[in-house]
C-alpha cells in the first residue's frame, strides 16, 4: 500500500505539471512569440490588409517592417498584431492595424512630404509615417506620453520631431504641411489646422461625435482655398482633448 504522502505529493506534481501547460498555452506564449514577429507581421499584412481594401504597395511594405509589437505595453504585446486597437496607458489607445494603414495610404504620401501629426500616443503612427519617406512633426497633448514617445522613436530610429502641446493649435514654428493626419476624435475642422495645410494640401481625421463614433474624412485643401471633403468607413477614436473641448 503506497504512504498518502506519496499519492498527495504526486498529485500535487501533476496539478502543477498541468498548470504550466496551460500557461505556456494562454499565457506565457509570448516567450515562443518573441522570435517571431516577423512571421505575424506577415500574416497582419495579408489577412487584415491586402485582405481588404489596403493596395497602396509602399503602406503594405512598412506595416509589415515597423514593429508593433515595440510601441505597445509588455503585458499586452501578445495581442500587438491582432485586429484591434490596444490600451498604451494615460486612458489613449493604439490604433488597429488597418485603420493605421487606411490613413496612411488616404494621406497618398510622396518621399520628402512634410506631414504634421496630432496626437502621437505610443509613436507607432509617426514611425509609420516616417518609414513612408515623410518628413514627421507630432504632438502629444499628454506629457507623459510626449517624453515616452519621443525617447522611443528615438531609440528605434525614426526621425520624428515631437513635442508636448495642444495640437488643435497646430505648429507653426514648421508650417505649412503637406499632409495633417488627426489621431483623436474630432467634432470640428480647425480652422487653425487647415491655416498650416498648404494649397493641394490634405488633413485626414475622425470627425463626428468625440463620445461614440465617427465617420474617417479626408479634406483637400484646393490651390483656390476651397476645400474637397470626402467620407470614408466609421472610426471610433478616443477623444481628441484640449481646446477642442471647449
Amino acid at each position: 500500500m503506497k504512504h498518502p504522502k506519496v499519492c498527495i505529493e504526486k498529485l500535487l506534481f501533476l496539478f502543477l505539471f498541468k498548470i504550466i501547460l496551460i500557461g505556456m498555452t494562454i499565457g506565457w506564449v509570448n516567450f515562443s512569440w518573441a522570435e517571431d514577429w516577423g512571421r505575424l507581421r506577415e500574416e497582419m499584412v495579408s489577412k487584415q490588409l491586402i485582405a481588404r481594401d489596403i493596395t497602396d504597395p509602399e503602406v503594405l511594405k512598412v506595416m509589415g517592417e515597423v514593429p508593433r509589437n515595440l510601441f505597445v505595453p509588455k503585458d499586452v504585446q501578445i495581442y500587438a498584431y491582432s485586429d484591434r486597437p490596444l490600451p498604451i496607458g494615460e486612458g489613449q489607445t493604439i490604433s488597429q492595424p488597418y485603420i493605421v494603414a487606411l490613413m496612411s495610404q488616404l494621406l497618398d504620401l510622396k518621399q520628402g512630404m512634410k506631414v504634421l501629426e496630432i496626437g502621437t500616443g505610443s509613436g507607432y503612427q509617426a514611425a509609420v509615417l516616417s518609414a513612408l519617406g515623410a518628413q514627421t512633426y507630432s504632438i502629444e497633448i499628454i506629457p507623459k506620453l510626449a517624453m515616452q514617445s519621443k525617447e522611443h522613436l528615438k531609440i528605434l530610429k525614426y526621425p520624428v520631431t515631437v513635442k508636448n502641446a495642444d495640437g488643435y493649435y497646430g505648429w507653426k514654428e514648421y508650417a505649412p504641411f503637406d499632409r495633417i493626419i488627426i489621431t483623436a476624435a474630432a467634432n470640428h475642422i480647425p480652422r487653425l489646422l487647415l491655416d498650416q495645410l498648404k494649397p493641394g494640401g490634405k488633413m485626414i481625421l475622425p470627425l463626428g461625435n468625440t463620445q461614440y463614433y465617427q465617420t474617417l474624412t479626408l479634406v483637400h485643401l484646393k490651390k483656390d482655398g476651397k476645400t474637397d471633403v470626402s467620407y470614408y468607413s466609421g472610426v471610433r477614436f478616443v477623444p481628441m482633448t484640449g481646446k477642442m473641448q471647449k
